[in-house]
């Protein structure tokens, strides 16, 4: 068996289970809360939410657990067996656990948020557009978040089932 399956499981577990947390508050009730706050006031919390969660903490986690999650794959690939040899028990969910969040987490973030964020950050809440801009943004960002927690619990059960098979 390859020893770095475990630890690469465990970091999942970690870091997924983390970024996971963070994102079902957004998708449970900050969002909501954001929405019932006065005109300009929600859409201006998030517009700040969006500059300060760019730090260098939260960029370690989120990226360090993309980079888990490609060796997760690439690990899972070299231990399917497809490739001559033995197939390991843990294969499968070392490949579903990063693909879940690579894709899920890491791809929706990359592809449907961040867009989203970038066109907040750049409205101005007192405008009519940015009024606008808000209302869908609350809708169209909260569903892309739910897909992104829900992305991550799967992730970190894929991730658990990995540590349970060794």
């Amino acid at each position: 068996m390859d020893k770095t399956i475990p630890y690469l499981a465990l970091a999942g577990v970690v870091g997924v289970g983390l970024i996971g947390g963070l994102l079902f508050v957004f998708s449970n009730f900050a969002m909501r809360a954001f929405a019932c706050l006065p005109e300009g006031e929600g859409m201006r919390a998030m517009q700040e939410i969006n500059r300060a969660i760019l730090n260098p903490l939260f960029l370690v986690l989120f990226m360090g657990t993309t980079l888990v999650s490609t060796a997760s794959v690439a690990m899972g690939l070299v231990h399917t067996g497809a490739f001559g040899g033995q197939g390991h028990p843990a294969a499968p969910g070392m490949i579903a656990g990063g693909l879940l969040y690579g894709v899920g987490v890491f791809g929706v973030t990359a592809g449907r948020n961040v867009p989203l964020n970038n066109a907040l950050d750049r409205a101005d809440p007192a405008s009519e557009a940015g009024r606008a801009l808000w209302a869908s943004y609350l809708r169209v960002w909260t569903r892309w978040n739910h897909v992104r927690v829900v992305c991550a619990m799967v992730s970190v059960l894929a991730y658990g089932r990995v540590l349970w098979v060794l």
